[in-house]
């Protein structure tokens, strides 16, 4: 079953990196003119269906906010099957038409749209919610979608870390593992102060350049070949590209990227259909009891199904044959 809250978890991350784009950047810096392409937002071609280029004049401070609020609600996990295509209305249109995206703002925007396939058929309130055994049957079609929806964006994601590291190949700097001393040494990418002291040490010994450089590459390779992995390896390969992407943030700055991509992890490395034992607050589960109280698909109080009743007397097994011709009850 697609509908687990491991495939939510991808969601909040996603919506997550947006976010954190559109509320900590001011308008006048995602909007603003580019040489050669003109002053953002470029309404032209497909960039004219994108929220900011339907905004009124003098508007997209508040269409900012408003994209910030919808993922909020997207982040919290309510509604998917509402929240889906506004998602990936708001990724696209953060891609599009902000003059300063980077690859997390595009990997966000392909796989919110891939995940809306998943999310228009979810039917619980909250993505964070387990349905109860069978209700998938239900919705069988919903499921079909769904889970087409799940296996493209593993499979996107796989060819994703493929092309990374493969197109590093041909570079010099990548091949002969100094490519992080440029990295290192670079004024927009460089390690943050407080860091400089760790790292210069590193980038500036042969061998520590050469494992900076090398281990993403490595990592890459085993990401885009982790669906041919048993899972245990994949836990392990899983565990390092998070480690890999938060390594990144830290010393880029990088953070939208780094959700982005560790929301993509989360479907290309989780089983299909697995979820995750997580106990929330009390308050929580009184909200997720309150919230859900009126879904078919879930049961009122907690997340434990009812215990069955007696069964019709039409579909009580009939008693077994006793002996000399006569009945006798079953279990005698």
């Amino acid at each position: 079953m697609p509908w687990t809250n491991v495939y939510g978890l991808a969601r909040t991350l996603l919506a997550l990196g947006t976010l954190g784009t559109l509320a900590f950047s001011s308008t006048s810096t995602l909007f603003r003119p580019v040489a050669t392409q003109g002053t953002y937002p470029v309404c032209k071609s497909l960039m004219r269906a994108g929220v900011f280029c339907l905004a009124p004049e003098n508007g997209l401070t508040a269409t900012r906010w408003l994209c910030v609020a919808v993922l909020l609600i997207v982040a919290a996990g309510w509604r998917p099957r509402w929240t889906a295509l506004p998602h990936a209305w708001v990724s696209f249109s953060v891609f599009t038409e902000i003059a300063i995206p980077d690859g997390g703002d595009q990997i966000t925007s392909v796989l919110s749209a891939l995940l809306a396939l998943t999310a228009l058929g979810d039917p619980r309130r909250w993505h964070w919610r387990q349905l109860p055994e069978g209700a998938a049957a239900r919705h069988r079609r919903a499921v079909l979608l769904g889970t087409t929806g799940l296996v493209l964006a593993r499979l996107q994601m796989s060819f994703l870390y493929f092309q990374s590291s493969v197109a590093k190949l041909p570079h010099a700097e990548w091949a002969d593992g100094t490519a992080m001393w440029y990295w290192g040494h670079s004024l927009m990418f460089g390690a943050p102060g407080p860091l400089q002291p760790l790292v210069d040490p590193v980038i500036a010994s042969p061998v520590g350049v050469a494992l900076l450089t090398w281990t993403p590459l490595a990592i890459e390779i085993c990401l885009a070949a982790s669906l041919l992995l048993a899972q245990r390896w994949r836990w392990r390969v899983f565990a390092a590209g998070v480690l890999f992407h938060l390594s990144i943030a830290v010393m880029m700055g990088l953070w939208s990227f780094a959700l982005a991509m560790i929301g993509g992890l989360v479907v290309l490395c989780f089983p299909l259909g697995s979820h995750l034992d997580i106990t929330p607050p009390e308050a929580v589960r009184r909200l997720l009891r309150r919230t859900t109280a009126a879904d078919p698909d879930l049961p009122a109080e907690g997340d434990d199904l009812p215990e069955p009743g007696p069964e019709p007397p039409h579909r009580r097994p009939a008693p077994a044959p006793g002996p000399a011709g006569t009945s006798a009850p079953v279990g005698s």
